[in-house]
């Protein structure tokens, strides 16, 4: 039976009996990890190692992108590739305890979630998402949270534990916050995270060192890249009050783009004075990778569950499509007369 827990002490107290009772312990997050994903997983890594444990390893999905490469316990991670498939397999076959933070859909581990839900071992999760998948026996979730990180911060602390965020657990955390707030912009930047936050820098975090790690590393390609896109490839209905961008698989091999180029892209949309709605479309591998950014009380997290086989946050959402890019767009063109109603609710 999947048990749902946030303050209450008997689940937090059941949580720690399973993972100090835990030999060998597994932490995985979302593929195309983001500084919350990592921030939550590597903080978790970095904590949990303080135990006196055989082994815990940190498996990411897929490949991370250089913006986050910087973080502390990156060097120790296995990444579920062709080269280290045979020995994340091995790992996860002998995990008596699987961590899973930042996502509570199984499909957000891609080639790692059937053999991640197949696994005996006992599941925690860590999220913040909307409607949770109950494939996990403890979930730790609270859809209200600005991020993965700040629920992580919040059960080592209610579990006593305050003491054991040095500052490598401390860097992870406040890289979350960071992030998955929009720099403490979005609407879930509450007086907690700010007192967190604080919290946080009281233990040595220094925030312009992370902020340019994160955003102040670009190569020169990648900033012509972006003028491209911004220039080309983006467009606005002012009558919808939406923006769109489109990128193609050829345009990412054009300028040599790596993963996380595209990173952040989709929020220039809504800096367009009125825009409600902000999209992009990637072309990558197959699919179409999509995100949705919105403001005020459009929620994103419906259009892409409804639509795009996503969810997310009412103001922070992503999906997929098996159609090309072409159709792809043109299916949320379609939408967006329909959509129109509820986007004239919303104020300038």
């Amino acid at each position: 039976m999947v048990e749902y827990f946030t303050d209450d002490k008997l689940k937090l107290d059941l949580y720690l009996d399973w993972t100090k009772k835990a030999r060998n312990i597994v932490i995985t997050s979302h593929q195309n990890p983001d500084g919350d994903a990592f921030g939550s997983a590597l903080g978790l890594w970095n904590y949990i190692k303080k135990f006196d444990f055989e082994k815990v390893t940190f498996i990411s999905p897929t490949d991370y992108a250089e913006f986050i490469a910087w973080m502390p316990g990156v060097p120790s991670i296995v990444v579920y590739d062709n080269k280290n498939k045979a020995l994340a397999n091995g790992l996860i076959a002998e995990a008596d305890l699987i961590y899973c933070t930042d996502f509570s859909s199984g499909s957000r581990m891609k080639d790692m979630k059937d053999v991640v839900l197949n696994s005996s071992a006992k599941k925690i999760i860590i999220d913040h998402h909307e409607q949770p998948e109950d494939f996990g026996d403890l979930i730790y979730w609270n859809e209200h949270a600005s991020s993965t990180c700040e629920l992580i911060y919040q059960m080592i602390v209610k579990l006593g534990h305050e003491s054991m965020i040095d500052l490598e657990v401390a860097t992870c955390l406040y890289t979350g916050l960071l992030t998955d707030t929009g720099s403490f912009k979005y609407p879930a930047t509450t007086p907690e995270v700010h007192s967190i936050a604080g919290k946080l820098l009281a233990k040595g975090v220094v925030p312009s060192t992370i902020h340019r790690n994160l955003f102040d590393q670009n190569d020169f390609e990648k900033l012509q890249f972006l003028g491209y896109v911004l220039s080309k490839k983006m467009t606005y209905l002012p009558e919808y009050r939406v923006c769109y961008t489109c990128i193609s698989e050829k345009e990412l091999k054009k300028f040599n783009s790596k993963n996380g180029d595209t990173e952040g892209i989709v929020n220039y949309g809504l800096s367009i004075a009125g825009s409600v709605i902000s999209a992009i479309f990637i072309e990558k591998e197959g699919l179409i990778k999509i995100s949705f950014r919105s403001v005020h009380d459009f929620s994103v997290a419906d259009l892409a569950r409804d639509y795009f086989e996503g969810g997310g946050h009412k103001n922070a959402a992503g999906g997929r499509s098996s159609l090309s890019l072409e159709q792809t767009v043109q299916k949320f063109l379609t939408l967006l007369p329909y959509l129109k109603s509820q986007i004239e609710l919303q104020p300038n």
